[in-house]
């Protein structure tokens, strides 16, 4: 026998989603924010190196 009225959770899932999702969101940009300062610091690094050599 189903419940009368509204949905139970419909609510509570639907912001655990949204918040769910900004984590996520949260978490790529950090990784990706992280990967272009490394790219950064190996370059000047290797740049470096260069200029010492010559």
């Amino acid at each position: 026998m189903s419940k009368k009225g509204k949905e139970k959770n419909t609510l509570n899932k639907a912001k655990h989603t949204k918040l769910m999702n900004r984590k996520i969101n949260k978490v790529k940009l950090e990784k990706l924010q992280n990967k272009e300062r490394l790219k950064a610091i190996i370059k000047k690094a290797n740049e470096s190196k260069i200029k010492e050599n010559e």
